[in-house]
């Protein structure tokens, strides 16, 4: 604690004001957000400008990534970017019966030092991250195929934001608890009062777990490492193998700041594994891994809450995001947010809408009455328009991250009418990148043999317009796909007051979160930290949310002295 003092101090100054700030803003659920979104703003007081952010980017690639690590038992590598270059980055990769309990021995001075202590360093990190945004996007771009202003903002601010969000929400459920002795004396009539000196330490459950996903590894990374860190709790990061560098840059910026801070750097390592090794499920039920935080396939993610007894497990798995389409008084408003919602980051997203619940007599609009037919070729075509040039279809689909998502897009096209065909984009700067415009596919949703198609998530950009007889079987249909598929994402469309509070009732008994008649520049897909909640832990898709007290209460405990005074 005292030789991490001086340090507090300065970073007090810098960092305390945020942390204020972000405390107020999830109160208010207003827009508010430190890190910078556009990449001109980088540049200035030591952060990377991007000829800068490319060259530390560059620098890193065809080398060793030495973090210094207790337990580093050889080096593993093997990254290709989904735009076609092979990385050649290799990793420590660790024994763990030496690395472990080397991340342990940090942990009484890190439950000492504090929750505003704790706080203070994790925003630095992130303060040091944000400074490197570009140098980071470039690696989100090549590790998840994210066109380069998406990894940007998403793989940057966004997640940083994320990171910041989850710093708050430990540090507020902590300090609801006073710090520090508090004097307790109870009246006993004519005796003497009892009196007791009693003193309360939020203390971490020990070592966390973050098991990265591919596509969004600092986005879905950021909030439970920085949530386990700020609770007092040492970090191992087991990153996707087709997405370590983005991860690895954050360790080895974790484990500077922790050291110049007084702390044992160890308190946040990395695990890689050799291809086919497989080491999340060993890790996963190791004794000292007391919380797992992980982001990927339903099966894993029920196989992690089944057999990882010993941790405290967050899972956001997989759902089939649907959109009920009734009714709007701004078609071509509607058109063109679902076809932007469609086509971004070529739906490889989970918040990314699957099934669009059409009535097959049509619906109403200010333009007049549409047919089914009308809708989904109308959709078609604004997607079509979005993406009909190449270099805009590049900036937005970015490149499909791996093998599996391809095949699913070629296979889609065979499950019924195709209302629009996928098609090859080709990149200027990156021949080898498979880029694709999304499939759009024509399902009758009162034909059985149709459901299998449509109750099953289908990752990628594919989506399925779902003839439904009325919009009441379209809610009865929202309803079920909810309940037993999972949702991250709902949208609906409707002019009836009477459908807008059906549609608001059934996700709030299914738990699920709903966006309402979005024609502008706010998509169904996006959500923005400290005001939206990403997920709400209560159906299939997520066991919890990005970010709220839930997320982060059960990662300590608070333990009590009691002390005769």
């Amino acid at each position: 604690m005292t030789t991490a003092q001086p340090t507090t101090d300065v970073l007090a100054e810098k960092h305390r004001s945020t942390l204020d700030q972000a405390l107020a803003t999830i109160r208010t659920r207003a827009y508010w957000s430190p890190y910078p979104e556009h990449p001109k703003a980088y540049g200035a007081d030591g952060s990377l400008d991007a000829a800068a952010g490319l060259a530390a980017h560059e620098a890193v690639l065809n080398g060793r990534f030495d973090l210094d690590q207790p337990g580093t038992d050889g080096w593993t590598g093997g990254e290709v970017s989904p735009y076609g270059p092979a990385l050649g980055v290799e990793y420590p990769h660790a024994d763990v019966d030496v690395l472990l309990p080397a991340m342990r021995a940090g942990l009484p001075a890190w439950r000492d030092a504090g929750s505003e202590t704790r706080a203070l360093v994790c925003l630095e990190i992130l303060a040091r991250i944000s400074a490197r945004t570009h140098e980071f996007a470039h690696a989100v771009m090549h590790t998840s195929g994210q066109a380069y202003m998406m990894a940007f903002q998403a793989g940057g601010p966004h997640a940083q934001d994320r990171g910041l969000e989850a710093v708050a929400y430990a540090y507020e459920e902590q300090t609801r608890t006073p710090a520090g002795r508090a004097a307790w004396s109870k009246p006993q009539g004519k005796r003497d009062p009892l009196e007791l000196s009693k003193e309360f330490t939020p203390v971490g459950r020990g070592v966390a777990l973050v098991i990265g996903c591919n596509t969004f590894p600092t986005w879905n990374g950021y909030p439970g490492l920085f949530a386990s860190l700020a609770t007092g709790n040492a970090v191992l990061v087991k990153p996707h193998p087709r997405a370590v560098l983005p991860l690895a840059l954050t360790v080895k910026v974790a484990r500077e700041v922790l050291a110049e801070s007084g702390f044992d750097p160890n308190l946040v390592a990395l695990a890689t594994e050799r291809p086919g090794e497989g080491i999340a499920k060993t890790l996963a039920v190791r004794p000292e891994i007391r919380i797992i935080d992980y982001t990927g396939s339903t099966e894993f993610g029920d196989w992690l809450e089944a057999n990882a007894r010993q941790a405290q497990v967050y899972t956001e798995k997989a759902g089939v995001n649907t959109v009920l389409i009734d009714s709007t008084d701004d078609y071509k408003g509607m058109l063109s947010n679902l076809a932007f919602s469609l086509s971004l980051y070529s739906g490889q997203m989970c918040t990314t809408p699957q099934n669009l619940l059409i009535p097959r007599d049509g619906i109403t609009t200010d333009q007049g009455p549409r047919s089914y037919d009308e809708v989904v070729a109308d959709l078609a075509a604004a997607v079509g328009g979005l993406l009909g040039d190449d270099a805009r279809a590049n900036a937005l689909l970015g490149a499909l991250v791996n093998p599996d998502v391809k095949a699913r897009l070629e296979a889609a096209a065979g499950l019924g009418e195709v209302a629009l065909a996928s098609r090859e984009v080709a990149h200027p700067d990156f021949p080898e990148a498979v880029v694709r415009t999304p499939v759009m596919v024509k399902l009758d949703g009162s034909k059985p043999d149709a459901e299998a198609a449509y109750l099953s998530e289908c990752f990628g950009p594919v989506s399925f317009a779902v003839s439904v007889d009325s919009t009441a079987d379209g809610l009865e249909l929202l309803r079920r796909t909810i309940r037993d598929k999972g949702a991250m994402t709902v949208g609906a469309y409707t002019t009836s007051a009477d459908t807008e509070r059906a549609v608001e009732e059934i996700c709030l008994e299914e738990s699920a979160q709903l966006s309402l008649n979005l024609t502008g520049g706010v998509y169904v897909n996006q959500t923005a930290a400290f005001s939206d909640f990403h997920g709400s832990g209560g159906n299939p898709a997520a066991n919890a949310a990005l970010c709220d007290g839930a997320f982060v209460s059960n990662r300590f405990r608070v333990v009590e002295v009691r002390r005769q005074a």
